[in-house]
């Protein structure tokens, strides 16, 4: 009986991708810290997953220990699945920011944005909210955010973004979405709550990198 082909997804690795081939997969996995990865039956699934994020295929065990251990108390319950996530990432060594949004019940990636030169994850934190109800409002739609940023939920309710970071000529970019960002929310009201993701209880952000 012939073997059956696997095909492997590395999310973060020496390169990321989809691979036919497991010596190729480990040769961009093996020795890399905090590697991600993992084997689909199909090529169909495989580049579904590589647009995806980690989280939705895999669960480190310690998490998904937590998970069964601490049930939400009822003021917490569980998330609404009619809802979007949003998160971002920042690179300790670079200096570098990212963020993106998801939609909870699919796990479709909505948007994401970066990476952008001296900024910090607050900063994403905050945009990424600012983006998810631009996006609900041209949509149309009332549906809640989750972020799991207290900061930056608190940014949002002072529609100013507090942030101690220097101006460089590096960051420019970012400060003037800053101003965009908070030129939005003066401006405009919206139905959408901003709720806070409840990891201790549910987990991983859905929109988490998967860099931790």
């Amino acid at each position: 009986m012939a073997k059956k082909t696997k095909f492997y997804v590395v999310w973060q690795g020496r390169q990321t991708g989809v691979f036919t081939d497991w010596k190729e997969c480990e040769a961009q996995i093996k020795g890399f810290e905090d590697a991600r990865y993992k084997s689909f039956d199909s090529i169909q699934e495989a580049e579904t997953a590589i647009q995806r994020n980690y989280w939705e295929y895999v669960q480190k065990k310690e998490n998904a220990a937590k998970a069964i251990a601490k049930v939400a108390p009822a003021n917490i319950g569980q998330p609404i699945k009619n809802s979007i996530a949003v998160d971002a990432a920042w690179n300790t060594a670079t200096g570098d920011m990212e963020y993106q949004g998801t939609y909870l019940q699919t796990g479709e990636r909505i948007f994401l944005q970066g990476p952008f030169k001296d900024a910090t994850n607050n900063i994403g934190e905050f945009l990424a909210i600012v983006h998810g109800l631009a996006y609900l409002q041209k949509n149309n739609s009332d549906i809640p955010i989750y972020s799991d940023s207290r900061t930056a939920i608190s940014w949002i309710k002072k529609k100013h973004a507090n942030t101690k970071l220097q101006l460089t000529p590096r960051n420019k970019p970012v400060f003037e979405m800053l101003q965009r960002a908070e030129r939005w929310l003066a401006s405009n009201t919206y139905p959408n709550k901003i709720l806070k993701w409840e990891t201790e209880y549910w987990g991983e952000n859905p929109a988490d990198f998967g860099r931790k």
